[in-house]
């Protein structure tokens, strides 16, 4: 079983237009797909889950959308957190806490503090998050080492370079799960998905369900994980 697996939510808009409804009925939708994907993945014993939530190029979206999905966050933080604390669930944002809404921020934390010594799932949720800055943020933080006279280029290795990552002590994610039937992996942990598994669907994310999940899994399991190398030869 994957120890790690992310996963794109692709499809609340195109869900609610085809039922011709706002594009936000989509994203509340779909909150039901999440909790079957927390208790599959948690029952399965997959270690980290990690949701594509809202990425950094998402605030280029219609300024009254963005609005709405920052409070719908918010809102649902406030009502899952509970539960999940109670399923053993820790709970913990991926991404630059700056630029969010103070309120947003403050349920954040107050997720992070409640769920922290959990241990069954760790469910993080990527918000304002983005490959490509992350790995800039990384870069400066080892760049600031260089000029401070801590670190000598020569020393830069990979192990250094993850430590500067959001969250370094979670393993690259075995599988990486897209809904919607887009094959692209949308600015999203773009480091740590370097030998990751691929499974797209077309299945749009309100529809996606325990069924799909396993679908998933199943998938992964058929596949030969080489890291490069070659297939075992008598």
């Amino acid at each position: 079983m994957p120890r790690h697996i992310a996963v794109i939510m692709d499809g609340n808009g195109r869900w609610a237009h085809r039922r011709g409804l706002p594009r936000l009925e989509g994203h509340r939708a779909g909150r039901e797909s999440i909790r079957e994907t927390i208790r599959v993945c948690s029952d399965a014993g997959t270690e980290f889950l990690t949701l594509y939530t809202f990425s950094a190029e998402n605030w280029q979206r219609p300024k009254d959308e963005v609005q709405a999905l920052m409070v719908l966050i918010e809102h649902s933080l406030r009502a899952e957190t509970p539960r999940l604390h109670g399923e053993n669930v820790r709970v913990r944002l991926l991404g630059d806490m700056e630029g969010l809404p103070r309120s947003l921020q403050d349920e954040i934390r107050r997720m992070e503090d409640l769920t922290r010594a959990n241990d069954r799932l760790t469910l993080q949720l990527a918000i304002n998050y983005g490959g490509r800055q992350e790995i800039l943020h990384a870069v400066r933080a080892v760049a600031a080492e260089v000029a401070a006279g801590r670190l000598s280029p020569e020393e830069i290795d990979e192990s250094h370079f993850v430590r500067h990552l959001y969250r370094s002590d979670a393993p690259d994610p075995d599988l990486l799960i897209r809904t919607g039937g887009e094959w692209r992996v949308s600015n999203y942990l773009l480091w740590q998905i370097a030998y990751t598994e691929i499974y797209v669907t077309p299945v749009l994310w309100p529809d996606f369900r325990a069924v799909h999940v396993c679908e998933a899994l199943l998938d992964y399991q058929r596949r030969e994980r080489r890291f490069g190398g070659v297939e075992n030869v008598a």
